[in-house]
């Protein structure tokens, strides 16, 4: 039977937002890789002063104030509406190319301004970025509601689509003025602004299907709250330095205690486990990514954004297809075979040299992390509906959390550990710590910076004159290239994955197998409203 002349029209409405949401997802990869690209050029960060641990909390900004906003939203969004978060969003992203703009043209004359300017305007673009997190992943789940994971898939092309943009696009201005990259963002901004702007968005299927406010925060419950309240607390201890440190538990603490106040609910327990498991995956996605441009630099001869230009389209063109790929092999077994690819590009990453070696081990990568976010969506979409729009943003918004809070500052923590190593066989006539500086993060993440300067001093106050020279260019050579062997360390997060996936599959396959939970739709939502209440 032919489609109705409304089903058609339905059908072209829903297409249209959709790609409205895709190029809103492109905008944030190009405010994403442009400001990473930034940070990893070495003039940029010798201008700001930073060590790489710093370098790390810079990167981290611009994501864990994306979790807060795409959980924020998620609990308002239905009484706000898509049109004003997406409204939201564009306003956070076309204020952060103005400060970056600014901030780049002025950073000879004052560095620690456009330091600030750089700092806080990350923050403001992550905001940006999730909330439009927050509301084209409810608006895609709830117009294919049959297919979830093959559209957020498809949806989530539009992520590493953005990377490959924009990467290529920083990559041949390599002779233009930072602030004229950076400004790049409008683009994609201004076009899904007036795409979506006249736009009538659908209802939530948890609203459409008459659950409760309440019974959407019971399927997060205590169990999440006390994650989010945890990272929430860390995040305020670096932001507060000086500050009380008992105020800022006693913050996260209650947090958690309103919520289950509320909620009288613990959580569903796969949600918890759903939870765990997004921590380390953000941190092998997002935080690998964020890294590997500037790890790599110094292995091969070419830009190293090429090798994130390269895994980014691996990954578009492998989401576009996610369907049959996902129907043949399950969500949990196709998340699995990632893991194992991940690992393996990781530990191939972690020692290659030559050019094919080097995009042989970044194609293993690229195939393992093609699919990890998206069909982790996916999956909670399935199997917490009740949870709506709260639990399948809030575990984006959890694992963006992560990756900031921790994971990005601790990778750039093991790149100093692994320069201490590399270093240390050329300097072992003197004690380690007459050479180090010993810092923190969160007083949680312990780590040692190698002083450069006084290593110099070292062969200048020790090494014969003849020999100095030789030995100042070996030692620039072990500290330039010891970044790359953190990336073994890593494979540790997609191993943490594997076996919960593992666990995870033996319990479904104890329940008859994984099926997804179906809601059904009121004929007459609770509210009155049509369908299509937020035009």
């Amino acid at each position: 039977m032919s489609d109705t002349p409304m089903s058609q029209a339905k059908n072209e409405t829903n297409m249209f937002l959709f790609w409205g949401c895709f190029i809103a997802l492109i905008t944030t990869a190009f405010g994403f890789i442009t400001r990473m690209f930034l940070l990893d050029d070495p003039a940029i960060v010798q201008t700001l002063g930073l060590d790489p641990a710093e370098v790390g909390a810079f990167k981290g900004i611009q994501v864990w104030p994306f979790a807060l906003s795409i959980i924020i939203f998620s609990l308002i969004i239905d009484k706000v509406g898509y049109k004003f978060s997406m409204m939201f969003a564009f306003t956070c992203q076309f204020v952060w190319a103005v400060m970056g703009v600014f901030a780049l043209s002025t950073i000879d004359a004052d560095p620690e301004r456009a330091k600030s300017l750089i700092y806080w305007g990350g923050l403001i673009l992550a905001l940006g970025n999730g909330t439009v997190e927050a509301f084209i992943n409810p608006v895609v789940a709830t117009m294919f509601d049959k297919d979830k994971t093959k559209w957020l898939n498809i949806l989530h092309a539009g992520w590493p689509g953005g990377l490959v943009i924009a990467g290529i696009l920083v990559i041949f201005m390599a002779g233009l003025d930072w602030n004229i990259k950076l400004a790049t963002i409008a683009l994609p901004a201004l076009i899904y602004f007036f795409m979506l702007i006249k736009v009538e968005f659908p209802k939530q299927e948890r609203v459409a299907a008459g659950v409760s406010y309440k019974d959407m925060l019971s399927e997060f419950g205590i169990y999440g709250a006390a994650v989010v309240g945890f990272l929430v607390t860390l995040q305020l201890m670096d932001f507060f330095p000086e500050g009380n440190k008992a105020v800022f538990i006693g913050i996260g603490v209650a947090m958690v205690v309103a919520f289950g106040a509320y909620t009288q609910s613990l959580g569903r327990p796969l949600m918890f486990v759903l939870i765990l498991i997004m921590m380390p995956l953000a941190t092998t996605e997002i935080g690998t990514d964020g890294w590997i441009s500037g790890i790599m630099s110094s292995v091969v001869d070419f830009d190293g954004g090429w090798i994130l230009v390269y895994t980014s389209f691996i990954m578009m063109v492998l989401r576009f297809f996610a369907g049959p790929i996902v129907h043949n092999l399950s969500a949990l077994g196709l998340l699995m075979v990632s893991c194992i690819l991940a690992i393996a590009g990781l530990w191939c990453l972690s020692w290659a040299e030559a050019v094919t070696v080097v995009f042989a081990a970044a194609t293993l990568y690229a195939l393992g992390k093609t699919f990890f976010w998206p069909t982790m969506l996916g999956i909670v979409s399935e199997q917490t509906p009740r949870g709506g729009a709260l639990t399948l943003n809030a575990i984006s918004g959890i694992g963006m959390l992560a990756v900031g809070t921790l994971g990005f500052p601790y990778i750039g923590a093991l790149q100093a550990e692994k320069e201490i190593q590399a270093v240390k066989p050329y300097v072992s006539s003197v004690q380690e710590d007459e050479l180090l500086d010993k810092k923190n993060i969160y007083e949680i993440i312990e780590y040692q910076v190698l002083d450069m300067e006084k290593v110099d001093q070292l062969v200048v106050d020790k090494a014969p004159a003849a020999d100095q020279k030789k030995l100042k260019a070996e030692i620039t050579t072990a500290s330039e290239g010891s970044a790359q062997k953190a990336l073994a360390t890593m494979a540790i997060f997609p191993l943490i994955m594997l076996l919960a996936y593992v666990a995870m599959w033996f319990y479904f396959k104890s329940k008859g197998g994984y099926r997804p939970v179906e809601l059904e739709v009121q004929q007459v939502p609770n509210d009155g409203e049509s369908p299509y209440g937020d035009g």
